[in-house]
């Protein structure tokens, strides 16, 4: 079923001259920034060439690679209504502002993994993280997004197990549906647990975070009711009482107030419950958006003043290229060899399933046009990627036996700094005690032994760098301090809008069976979705917080594959659609990256299921702790026999649900390539569960910045730079009306 031909996405001429030569400054510079990160050996390597690889290849990815995929691939067509367009109902579907809409879905899938997967790989080096972040994201992360985001919007918003069901079969789209469901409520566990533990005992940060939720209920009222459209107006309040909570918070840790905003996890996590609750069923203007775009702008402007305080203090790297343990993959923060296990630690930043579950969730029910894919889809990842950069700078500009001293677990470093120390030379390293003692009280912190996780480690590289440029080393502390409470921020919005997708995931399942779930908006339907997945992924997180090797400890392995075989679903779900809409010729834009995932994925699958070493295999951990309870041993971290037996449990349980999951994928795959090979070998009796074309009334541009064609367009319209409706009008009459509450800066 071939598609029809679709209008520009933009309007944009061809390259001038003028534009060939800024294109080819921004390719040398990338490449420079490549050959110095390859070819150095042994040399002091500045920071600022991985900024220049990263930022080179981003420009030039965004500018030629996604316009060739929106624009030939995708056909994009603006004439075309979106389901927030055609569907509007106030609640989940709704026209949004491409600027806000940009930060929300931002906001949504940058999570903990950006932030703590490439400095978990920096134990391999800089340099085979930094390929992955860029030339992953570039080809498999960005395309992944854009396209199920397209996918989905063609489709009423669609979720992607749902796609799954309806595109490739009830077989292979049960298996994805089960499949999906199941890693959703484990990521979102995870990533809440990760908040937890960042908020835990910090007045500063619960009162900062906290605040940002009346704010974001301020700014959907102010752009719905109040002032409507005026985003610019209120990006700058959003932003001014944003910078006052975070300065207010550093005041309530000082004040008698400190004692109330001092919470234990427990109560932290039935807040987050209550909250994540609140976000699924409120209508997404008023709670979910605003806070994700609100949070966007501390996400973003704290890393680009990052960025710029690498360009100022010009760090060199401290870690090697490439590591030792790399090739021995005896590494002490995580075992395995660097395939496939650097591509599993770095999942967010290059290639995450997690992305396809919000670009079929929320965002296609909220996005203007459909030329926004590509603004909205790729580059939204492109700025989370760059985040994972960051990241990896703050892991490798510290001292190598410093990283190694907070990432090792205290079964290799021991509990203090004369073991740390001694430990860290056996790895090949050296730091001395007192170097570590410092090092704790620069950051203000009793001790930064085993500070495992990777978001210690990130805040301690960001209070290097902006310490170097703003107040020295009496500012350390503030700016580690600070790092922490960045980084909870920076997964609560992914939390929050995981539930919601979770909560729309849940409903199309159901709407199998008892069709009034399918209207999303309908509210018993809200209600008991938003129930079901907080309460799973509440659960998981409850447990876990009151017992160290249980809840979502339990299935905290299990994240990083997960996530990775969800990406392998949307991939299949992708390239199926390709072909089953005439698009066979392009289906390597999405194939490709769906074998390598594939290849990694199963890789790691079947080490982690078949493996003898038990640092590695699931079932061979279970195998030496059960060993240890016959010859009545405890091994750590076990404190006692009952902790062996709970060990023994877990791993066995992680075994068997990774090879359930490798099962699912491999069906989902595997039912997919036979509707492929069917539609190609008969291309007329391919049926599409996509709606029918309608045309738009709406008036956006498809970029951040609209064209000279798009201007021109927006000034006929009477519409101010964020778009909205037509007013449909006379002959001979004036055409214009008040943005839809979106758009007029």
């Amino acid at each position: 079923m071939p598609e029809p031909e679709a209008t520009p996405d933009t309007g944009r001429k061809g390259l001038t001259p003028k534009s060939i030569a800024i294109w080819s400054l921004v390719a040398l510079v990338g490449a420079a920034g490549w050959a110095v990160l390859a070819l150095s050996r042994g040399e002091d390597v500045s920071a600022a060439w991985m900024l220049a690889a990263a930022l080179g290849s981003y420009a030039i990815a965004y500018r030629f690679y996604a316009r060739f995929i929106a624009r030939r691939v995708l056909k994009v067509d603006k004439t075309r209504a979106t389901p927030a367009e055609r569907l509007d109902n106030g609640v989940d579907f709704h026209p949004t502002d491409r600027r806000v809409l940009f930060g929300h879905h931002f906001a949504a899938v940058a999570g903990a993994g950006p932030l703590v997967g490439p400095v978990l790989a920096a134990q391999m080096g800089y340099l085979p993280g930094t390929i992955w972040i860029i030339v992953g994201v570039i080809f498999a992360g960005a395309v992944q997004d854009m396209v199920t985001l397209f996918f989905s919007t063609r489709r009423n918003g669609r979720s992607l197990g749902q796609m799954a069901r309806d595109e490739i079969g009830p077989f292979g789209g049960a298996a994805a549906l089960i499949a999906v469901f199941a890693i959703m409520i484990i990521l979102l566990a995870v990533l809440a647990l990760v908040i937890v533990n960042a908020l835990a005992h910090s007045p500063w940060g619960v009162f900062s975070i906290g605040m940002t939720i009346p704010i974001a209920l301020l700014m959907g009222v102010y752009l719905r009711v109040l002032r409507p459209g005026r985003v610019t107006e209120v990006s700058v309040i959003g932003v001014a009482l944003l910078l006052l909570a975070i300065v207010a918070g550093g005041w309530v840790a000082e004040s008698s107030w400190a004692d109330t905003f001092t919470l234990e996890p427990g109560t932290l996590v039935i807040w987050m419950i209550v909250y994540g609750f609140l976000a699924s069923v409120l209508p997404v203007w008023m709670l979910l958006a605003p806070r994700d775009y609100l949070s966007t702008f501390m996400k973003v402007g704290t890393i680009v003043f990052l960025a710029l305080g690498v360009v100022i203090a010009l760090p060199t790297m401290k870690m090697d290229a490439v590591t030792d343990f790399a090739t021995r993959g005896d590494g002490p923060v995580f075992a395995g060899s660097m395939f496939p296990f650097v591509f599993i630690t770095i999942a967010c930043g290059a290639l995450s399933g997690f992305h396809s579950l919000v670009s079929s969730g929320t965002t296609p029910k909220m996005i203007q046009k459909e030329t926004q894919v590509r603004m909205i889809g790729y580059g939204a990842m492109l700025t989370e990627s760059f985040v994972a950069i960051m990241a990896m700078i703050t892991a490798c500009i510290i001292d190598p036996g410093l990283y190694f001293a907070i990432n090792s677990p205290a079964g290799v470093v021991g509990t203090t700094v004369q073991s740390a120390s001694e430990a860290v030379a056996n790895l090949g390293f050296t730091i001395t005690p007192e170097a570590l003692a410092q090092a704790a009280k620069d950051v203000e912190e009793a001790s930064l032994l085993s500070r495992t996780g990777g978001a210690p480690t990130f805040a301690l590289g960001m209070s290097e760098i902006f310490s170097a440029v703003i107040g020295g080393t009496a500012m350390k502390a503030f700016w580690y301090h600070f790092a922490i409470m960045f980084e909870a921020l920076f997964i609560l919005t992914t939390v929050d809008a995981g539930t919601r997708v979770g909560r729309f995931m849940l409903q199309d399942m159901l709407g199998n069976v008892y069709k009034p779930f399918r209207q999303v908006s309908w509210k018993p339907g809200v209600w008991f979705a938003s129930a079901v997945v907080v309460g799973g992924w509440g659960y998981f997180l409850w447990v876990g917080v009151h017992d160290p090797l249980g809840g979502i400890n339990q299935l905290f392995p299990l994240f990083g594959i997960a996530n990775q075989l969800l990406a392998a679903v949307a991939l299949a779900v992708c390239t199926t659609l390709l072909i089953k809409s005439g698009r066979l010729k392009w289906a390597w834009v999405t194939g490709v990256p769906l074998a390598w995932d594939v290849a990694v994925t199963l890789t790691a699958s079947w080490q982690k299921i078949f493996s003898e070493d038990p640092r590695v295999g699931f079932f061979a951990q279970r195998d030496k702790y059960q060993a240890g309870i016959d010859a009545d041993k405890v091994l750590p971290p076990a404190k006692s026999i009952d902790d062996m037996h709970t060990v023994v449990t877990n791993s066995t349980v992680d075994g068997v649900l990774s090879a359930l999951f490798a099962i699912l994928i491999i069906v989902v795959i595997a039912d997919a390539g036979r509707v492929c090979f069917k539609a190609i070998r008969n291309p007329e009796g391919v049926r599409l569960s996509e709606a029918p074309h309608t045309e738009s009334k709406l008036v956006a541009p498809a970029g951040m910045f609209p064209t000279k064609e798009e201007k021109a367009e927006l000034v006929a319209a009477g519409l101010g730079a964020g778009g909205g409706m037509r007013k449909e009008s006379a002959p001979g009459e004036p055409r214009g009306d008040v943005p839809t509450g979106t758009g007029s800066a």
